[in-house]
């Protein structure tokens, strides 16, 4: 049986942090350093108040008042977050009371990151294919922000914080293919908030500073740019070859590659070792950032906004985990 996308929608917070406020607190960095190193113009950033629960909810209802899907069909929820609530109860669950769906919808979230779209696009694809359910909610919400310490200048410039809604259903405007996942769990250390879990519960409060001024902490998101940026021209290039090759396509079948928006830099590597035209590349996040879980599900809401969304589309998730996934929409 066929299972499609049936609606997409997206909400971001609204405050606003420019490159130029980012530049009055670090002064030795310049706007168009920022804007040519990581693509990145501005980018969303949630309130102290506000959670990736709050911001999934105003996706979601945002997709309802369009009027493709109605609330009462919905008959699963899926959230990926790296950022709820609370550590129990899923926030899957509250959001199932919030949105007024039925209760004999199924809920529970999932913890995965810049992959996190195209797994749950697999995993609603299951529960369809095995008749548990017709109307998935797939909801993705991040707000990384919370967890970037204050004088951390990298992070501060590539990451927004956003939320997305899609209906994966029995009919809809785009067909679901057949997927690539994969894991590498020896580079978890590569991308990392310590503390928080069950493993350290309790905050460290070991700060630091590099050489060059950045903070190191366990209580902070940590990234190591340069172990990222290998695992990805590593595994991205590998990944589309057996994407291709399940689906059977060759990359010339591909109308459009809609790959995870990490930064400009990195997405410029990929686009260039894989001989892909610019044409057939789509890039859309200067002025939002790297939303995680969220950046390919806006990134198609904007490329169906400008008429780009038709044929085969290949759609790459990577990043933290390590993980990756894939997948080919057929429109």
């Amino acid at each position: 049986m066929g299972v499609f996308i049936k609606d997409i929608a997206y909400y971001l917070p609204q405050h606003v942090v420019t490159n130029q406020e980012i530049v009055e607190e670090f002064p030795e960095w310049s706007v168009e350093k920022i804007a040519e190193k990581v693509g990145v113009c501005e980018r969303r950033v949630a309130d102290s108040g506000e959670t990736a629960t709050d911001l999934a909810i105003a996706a979601a209802e945002k997709l309802f008042a369009s009027g493709t899907v109605k609330r009462q069909d919905i008959d699963f929820v899926l959230f990926c977050t790296q950022s709820p609530d609370y550590k129990l109860p899923s926030s899957a669950c509250i959001m199932q009371d919030k949105l007024g769906l039925s209760t004999a919808c199924g809920a529970f979230d999932f913890n995965l990151g810049c992959s996190g779209y195209e797994y749950g696009l697999a995993v609603a694809k299951g529960l369809i294919v095995a008749g548990i359910a017709s109307n998935v909610l797939l909801l993705t919400g991040e707000t990384y922000n919370k967890y970037i310490h204050p004088r951390d200048k990298g992070n501060r410039t590539i990451f927004g914080d956003a939320a997305t809604a899609t209906v994966v259903s029995v009919e809809g405007f785009a067909e679901i293919g057949e997927f690539c996942l994969g894991t590498d769990g020896s580079g978890a250390k590569h991308l990392i908030v310590e503390t928080g879990g069950a493993r350290f519960c309790e905050r460290k409060n070991d700060l630091n500073f590099d050489e060059s001024g950045n903070p190191i902490s366990s209580d902070h998101l940590k990234m190591d740019g340069q172990e990222i940026f290998v695992f990805t021209l590593t595994k991205v290039p590998k990944m589309v070859k057996e994407i291709l090759a399940r689906n059977s396509l060759s990359q010339e079948d591909i109308s459009l590659f809609v790959f995870h928006q990490a930064n400009k830099y990195m997405l410029e590597h990929l686009r260039k070792k894989m001989k892909i035209i610019p044409e057939r590349f789509f890039i859309n996040f200067e002025h939002i950032g790297n939303t995680v879980s969220s950046t390919i599900p806006i990134a198609l809401c904007d490329a169906r906004e400008q008429g780009r969304l038709k044929g085969n589309v290949l759609l790459a998730g990577f990043g933290v985990g390590l993980s990756w996934g894939g997948v080919i929409l057929q429109f």
